[in-house]
């Protein structure tokens, strides 16, 4: 990792967003050189599924070595945004750094998101990122080592991010998250690492995008395993690095379960052959003649997607059950398209072809070769999503439990 190098001692850095995440895991690196840090964030009181309050954070951040100013503010509120630099003024005798790191997302569609998601993106995103650089840039410009770092996915102007995306700002890889997803991320402190070697250098560099890793190895740091949630373990490629989401699909799949199906068709095992390479009789596919002579009809095989409801019919338990609480609907397209259900909501689960005799809370959208590939793990659904190849619609919640759900399948598929 990169070491601390103490230059930000004694300087004064405003962080929104600092008390979970990213923002506090900046913070710490800072307070290792001795740095001042303001938490600027709305969390005072325990909430009760994300972790940490300001008042944790500053703990934290003064156990490391920095001193803390916790501050409540929403980066929707002007005022509460000048009362938190004001304080930080009084405190700290100025402002060096401003990291832009509060956000907000919503992962639906157009029409699925109210206009109060929508306003509420554009005013954390984009109004409060403004609201903050203008208020502190009077102390900004005072500072002999001034920076702005705005904590953002990298600007790509390729098409194939806008298509399936009016209502998305930022890349998130939790998503669709559950057991196992974490495995492919990164933590926090590549991003706290990166941020340091900005923050350090002179105020000359300025206007510039960075890639957290690029950034790094620049600097010379050659393992990366160090950052990783389970070093040694592929990691999920992140969202508008990459020309097109399917080179990055392909990367995924390279390092996923072999599994059963490719490209929609199911995987032929091997016919044995005669002596002279000639197929024995009953592997033409048309038919077999039993010991009487008479003629017994081949079996149809099986479509990718009917086998696959298949062998998910037969992995259906109780825990699958009572953990996901979801009846879901496939409206599938192409080869074998039609609608089909899964419902792990409702005694001991069920699925099959056709409408579901229970309420749908989940309606997902895609063809029939890439819900196959979805389910063998060779898909993954946030990738599925983000591509514009699986369309939701419903209870997001619940559509987020497919991903848990679905890992326990592949193995069986």
């Amino acid at each position: 990792m990169l070491p601390n190098t103490g230059k930000l001692a004694g300087c004064t850095l405003f962080i929104t967003g600092a008390s979970r995440g990213i923002g506090k895991a900046i913070a710490l690196k800072a307070a290792k050189d001795g740095a001042n840090i303001v938490i600027a964030a709305k969390t005072g009181e325990p909430h009760r599924t994300l972790p940490g309050t300001i008042y944790t954070a500053a703990e934290e951040i003064e156990a490391a070595g920095g001193k803390a100013l916790p501050c409540i503010v929403n980066v929707r509120e002007e005022q509460q945004i000048a009362d938190a630099v004001e304080k930080a003024v009084q405190k700290f005798g100025g402002i060096d750094i401003l990291v832009n790191n509060a956000s907000a997302i919503s992962l639906t569609g157009t029409l699925e998101t109210p206009t109060k998601k929508v306003d509420l993106m554009m005013s954390a995103n984009t109004r409060g990122t403004y609201l903050a650089s203008k208020i502190c840039l009077p102390y900004l410009r005072k500072s002999n080592i001034a920076h702005i770092l705005n904590i953002s996915p990298p600007i790509n102007l390729n098409p194939i991010w806008f298509k399936n995306h009016c209502a998305i700002h930022t890349s998130a890889m939790d998503m669709l998250g559950g057991a196992g997803v974490e495995q492919q991320c990164r933590k926090t402190d590549i991003l706290a690492d990166a941020a340091y070697c900005i923050l350090t250098k002179p105020k000359s560099f300025t206007g510039n995008f960075v890639i957290d890793e690029n950034l790094l190895r620049e600097e010379g740091i050659k393992n990366f395993d160090v950052y990783a949630v389970a070093p040694g373990h592929p990691l999920l490629p992140d969202f508008f690095l990459d020309v097109d989401p399917d080179t990055l699909a392909m990367k995924m799949e390279a390092h996923g379960a072999s599994p059963v199906f490719r490209e929609g068709k199911k995987i032929e095992s091997a016919k044995p052959e005669g002596p002279d390479g000639a197929k024995p009789e009953g592997h033409d596919g048309t038919k077999s003649e039993g010991l009487d002579g008479a003629e017994s009809a081949a079996v149809k095989p099986l479509g990718p997607v009917e086998e696959t409801f298949k062998i998910i019919k037969g992995a259906i338990s109780e825990d699958v059950v009572r953990s996901t609480q979801g009846v879901y609907l496939f409206e599938l397209s192409g080869d074998e398209g039609g609608t089909w259900y899964i419902d792990l909501k409702n005694k001991a689960g069920s699925a099959g072809i056709g409408e579901p005799p229970v309420k749908v809370d989940v309606v997902m959208s895609m063809s029939s070769g890439d819900f196959v590939k979805m389910f063998s793990g060779k898909l993954k659904p946030t990738m599925a999503f983000m591509s514009g190849k699986l369309k939701i619609k419903g209870n997001m919640a619940l559509a987020m439990k497919l991903e848990k759900m679905m890992t326990q399948f592949s193995s069986k598929l």
